[in-house]
């Protein structure tokens, strides 16, 4: 890629503590990526990982110019990483995915399949290999967002999900926390964007240890859902629903 040209696809890495895990899941994008795209960047956001995450990333941008890092010198949260990573990203298609390794990176390919109809495509955990109180606090949430905003999506924080660029130019992201999905999701409906929803492989995480269901993590969801209800509420100027007035 040379000047101003976009790269086809970009692959952006929310990152927090996965040393064990970093490695391989950038070997796995390298591989994968050129047989998706002839030209494509990975963007990797470290969130102030408190482990040996940042030597190997480190370690991959010597030989990887594909590879571009951005660095929090303290952990943001989730959101703020995955918005970090979401405006930095020049592709004129943009995926993101976890760094825990429970997804399998080569279905990518059946979701950029779909792009061709779709705005976005977002995956749903099938079957979902969480223990079951994960699965419990997912559903509660699922259905929590459903009555709040009509929102019908199956796996709202499934991290396996691609965007057209445009999508990304006109939703802004506010969020720091686990509410991210769902802003996003809430501002392209609004927005009139399409989104297509496909089942995706799911995998039970094999190192490191998951916060997302952490009492932590949970009431700050909470606490943003309850700040930013409102603002959500409120359809974005020159989007689809402002426009027909509801």
């Amino acid at each position: 890629m040379s000047g101003d040209a976009r790269p086809e696809l970009s692959l952006v890495f929310p990152v927090f503590d996965e040393e064990r895990n970093i490695g391989r899941l950038l070997d796995e994008a390298l591989d994968l990526a050129p047989r998706l795209a002839a030209d494509f960047e990975i963007v990797v956001v470290d969130d102030g990982s408190r482990d040996g995450s940042a030597r190997v990333i480190s370690e991959r941008l010597r030989d990887q110019p594909r590879i571009r890092l951005i660095r929090h010198a303290a952990n943001r949260g989730y959101g703020a990483a995955l918005r970090a990573g979401l405006r930095e990203a020049r592709g004129e298609r943009v995926f993101f995915s976890d760094a825990d390794l429970q997804f399998d990176l080569d279905e990518l390919s059946t979701l950029l399949a779909h792009t061709r109809d779709f705005d976005i495509v977002v995956g749903y955990r099938s079957p979902r290999r969480d223990p079951w109180p994960r699965r419990l606090i997912a559903a509660i949430w699922g259905a929590l967002v459903a009555l709040l905003f009509d929102l019908r999506v199956r796996d709202i924080d499934c991290a396996f999900k691609v965007f057209h660029r445009h999508v990304l130019e006109v939703i802004p992201i506010a969020s720091v926390g686990a509410l991210v999905n769902t802003e996003i999701l809430v501002r392209a409906r609004q927005a009139g964007f399409r989104i297509h929803q496909v089942p995706v492989t799911h995998r039970r995480r094999r190192f490191g240890r998951q916060t997302g269901a952490s009492p932590r993590v949970m009431l700050r969801a909470l606490f943003e859902l309850a700040t930013r209800y409102r603002t959500l509420r409120r359809p974005l100027p020159g989007s689809a629903v402002a426009r027909d007035g509801a």
